[in-house]
């Protein structure tokens, strides 16, 4: 039997045992990019032996199937996002930790449309960064615009503090509330196995939880970068400890980034990127620029619609583009994290600003 049968069949199982009528539509596969990340990143180290993420967002009764060790599976969520974060942090991989946050704050399968499902009490999270973050509610339990709004700004907070975007927190929210009184059950949510990216993004589900501004407002008082330390205690990664001033950063598609660390008393401007050659023939990405000399991949028409070097194909161009540029961040976090990164000042945030600018590129 396949993985996805087995899933699938999980999936029946769950539905069969919850209340007849008003069960809330499955929707673990909603996020699909993030699964993935979580489970590249758990595979790493795997001592719970946890079967896959995706046993994290179901019910109990299924996701008791998947959990391993972990005894109580109202905690499966928490502790596959703290064990895959630690993995990630070990391994430097920066946005391997943002999708372990993300991955931690998203809601999970509810036996009833409206149904609030439970917080984990029984196990403490080892990263801080982890235990700060609560899953999504149902949108339509009582008070769930309120709830969840604060678990994004809160996500968002936490996603600074490892080095990433805090505006990727957005991405954890859920759908629009179902209505209580539909005897189908429907809601708005959608399943999708074979979609890369996640239905609730490539068919514009997702509803945001708070404004780009509000996520800025939330995040004006944290100290950014502290989660690249592969060294570091898994722990400790949510302290507040000021990280060095960003340095500007003047490169030329090819080059290798230059700079110096400015002195104690200068205040450095955001880093900056000078791109000139246009994009290859046919490349529907036309961002150019290359910190560390990582180019976005291209993107190009075909597949299912659209695809992009060295990843798949996707529905539509928006999602192609914007996986380009994450593709492009992870690799530029790779080089600023190794020492030749290091050595030339090159930062993750600098390479977060890079991302913002790819996307607005191809806006």
């Amino acid at each position: 039997m396949s993985f996805k049968t087995a899933v699938l069949g999980l999936i029946c199982m769950s539905s069969a045992l919850a209340l007849p009528v008003r069960r809330e539509v499955p929707q673990e596969h909603s996020h699909e990019q993030f699964l993935t990340s979580v489970r590249q990143s758990l595979n790493l180290n795997n001592p719970d032996n946890i079967a896959d993420p995706v046993f994290g967002l179901l019910g109990n009764a299924a996701a008791a199937q998947g959990a391993g060790k972990i005894a109580d599976p109202t905690c499966l969520q928490q502790a596959t996002a703290d064990q895959a974060f630690t993995n990630a942090k070990v391994a430097g991989n920066v946005q391997g930790q943002v999708d372990a946050l993300i991955y931690r704050a998203l809601e999970r399968n509810s036996g009833q449309v409206g149904l609030v499902t439970a917080k984990c009490t029984s196990i403490t999270a080892v990263n801080t960064e982890i235990a700060a973050i609560e899953q999504h509610q149902d949108p339509a339990s009582t008070n769930a615009a309120a709830v969840n709004k604060a678990i994004t700004l809160e996500l968002a907070r936490q996603i600074k503090k490892v080095g990433g975007d805090p505006q990727d927190a957005l991405k954890s929210g859920t759908f629009a509330p179902g209505d209580l009184n539909d005897a189908t059950a429907k809601g708005n949510t959608c399943n999708t196995l074979d979609d890369p990216i996640g239905c609730i993004f490539t068919q514009n589900l997702l509803v945001p939880d708070a404004t780009a501004a509000e996520i800025d407002a939330a995040v004006a008082d944290v100290a950014g970068g502290n989660g690249n330390n592969a060294g570091g205690n898994a722990g400790n990664g949510g302290n507040d400890a000021t990280c060095p001033a960003p340095v500007t950063v003047t490169v030329t598609v090819g080059a290798a980034p230059t700079g110096q660390a400015p002195s104690a008393t200068a205040v450095p401007p955001a880093a900056t990127v000078t791109a000139t050659p246009a994009p290859a023939a046919g490349n529907l990405q036309k961002f150019t620029g290359a910190l560390g000399g990582q180019a976005a991949p291209t993107v190009t028409a075909g597949g299912r619609g659209f695809n992009v070097e060295g990843s798949d194909s996707f529905l539509n161009v928006g999602a192609a583009l914007g996986r380009s540029c994450d593709i492009q961040h992870n690799k530029c976090a790779n080089v600023a994290n190794s020492a030749a990164g290091r050595s030339s000042g090159l930062t993750v945030g600098q390479c977060d600003q890079q991302t913002n600018q790819c996307r607005s590129a191809n806006a």
